[in-house]
């Protein structure tokens, strides 16, 4: 009786019914948290992505369960309705904020609350370095199309390249939601993964020459200008591409809640306390997606390497426009600053002063690389946009 007993017990643990696939995804999840916590590769996105990679491959947990229901007959109407048999797991219904598209733009107020849009209005041609570092997207998206992909499928792997989690996420959902799993490790992923891919394609492409340039000083920008330019963009970007105006939208009324300078609890809520909750939300339920059932698949490994294509590629057509501009204006452009054109704001522009200071210590690129960085996270929400169009997103 006790060895039955025994014998249940052990049947009915995690132990038993762990497999080869859950062990490999168990391995992966703690290098990403030696990543994320030994080497500090931003831990804020890397520890909560990791830790929900864990949750969701110890077998039985039930984490990301999907509720049980059954179609029943009401005894006091005689209508039939569904009734939940069974609840869901944690994880499960968290992630709902990601499959409804609620978390990105949430995100997206508390990223524009946090960022200082002033490198960019004092520069304005730091928009080109942002609309070149897009060309990974729409380089991955023809890629995509040629392995068999669909439009719409190509279109959410594509916006990878801008390495913008949310958006990619927003995008998905409404063009690809079957894809939302992997699609959603490989940006959150490379996003976080932003100091190890960056320096390499970027040292590749420059020569030390070029990476030793010291910018000059941006000039000061006003309060005004500071205020109307997220309002003005909302307006001019959501009438040209209305399906980019959620994100655009909550961008620009975060940076306004920054600059207007009369809602300061508002700004300090969206900078911290909503960003914080929402990063834990959607980190951790990008993380427990990543099950070995799914993950562990050609067709989930094709997305992760066509999502490092599209972000390399998008790194590198930002270094080589910022080679270009380097060229057009006598060397007064350091093209590193090309790299942060893709919208990880703000790791993409401390790669850039991070390589700078490597080849010069007298290079201060960060409020330059800002401009390019802030023009990215616009610039790859206007590209979803007018691929949401074009998909009927």
């Amino acid at each position: 009786m006790l060895i039955n007993m025994i014998r249940d017990f052990l049947h009915n643990t995690g132990f038993a019914a762990l497999t080869i696939k859950h062990g490999i995804m168990l391995l992966i999840s703690f290098i990403l948290l030696y990543l994320a916590i030994k080497k500090e590769f931003e831990p804020l996105l890397l520890v909560p992505i990791a830790f929900g990679m864990l949750l969701a491959n110890l077998p039985l947990a039930g984490m990301m369960a999907e509720p049980v229901v059954e179609i029943v007959k009401n005894p006091t109407t005689g209508k039939l309705g569904p009734q939940t048999k069974e609840l869901g797991g944690l994880l499960y219904y968290l992630y709902q904020g990601v499959k409804l598209g609620i978390y990105p733009p949430l995100i997206f107020l508390g990223v524009g609350a946090m960022t200082d849009f002033g490198p960019l209005i004092a520069n304005p041609k730091s928009i080109l370095l942002g609309a070149a570092a897009q060309l990974g997207i729409f380089i991955t998206f023809i890629g995509a199309i040629l392995l068999g992909f669909t439009g719409p499928e190509a279109a959410s792997i594509g916006i990878i390249g801008g390495a913008d989690g949310p958006t990619a996420l927003y995008q998905t959902s409404r063009l690809a939601p079957h894809l939302l799993g992997p699609i959603a490790v490989a940006a959150y992923s490379y996003m976080a993964l932003v100091p190890i891919i960056q320096p390499p394609i970027m040292k590749a492409l420059t020569t030390e020459e070029e990476r030793k340039i010291v910018m000059e000083q941006l000039r000061p920008v006003s309060k005004k200008e500071k205020i109307i330019f997220p309002i003005m963009i909302t307006v001019l970007v959501t009438l040209l591409l209305p399906s980019a105006g959620p994100l655009v939208g909550m961008l620009m009324l975060g940076n306004l809640l920054r600059e207007c300078g009369v809602v300061e609890r508002l700004s300090k809520t969206a900078q911290n306390e909503l960003m914080n909750i929402v990063t834990i939300f959607i980190s951790l339920t990008v993380g427990a997606t990543a099950n070995a059932e799914i993950f562990l698949q050609w067709g989930t490994i094709k997305i992760i390497i066509l999502g490092l294509v599209a972000f390399s590629m998008g790194t590198a057509g930002g270094v080589l426009f910022g080679k270009i501009m380097c060229k057009a204006t006598g060397g007064k452009v350091n093209p590193l600053i090309g790299s942060a054109g893709v919208s990880a704001v703000p790791m993409a522009a401390r790669v850039s002063q991070k390589v700078g200071q490597e080849a010069n210590p007298r290079n201060f690129l960060l409020m330059h690389a800002m401009g390019p960085n802030v023009a990215g996270v616009i610039g790859s929400a206007v590209v979803a946009g007018l691929l949401l169009n074009l998909f009927g997103g």
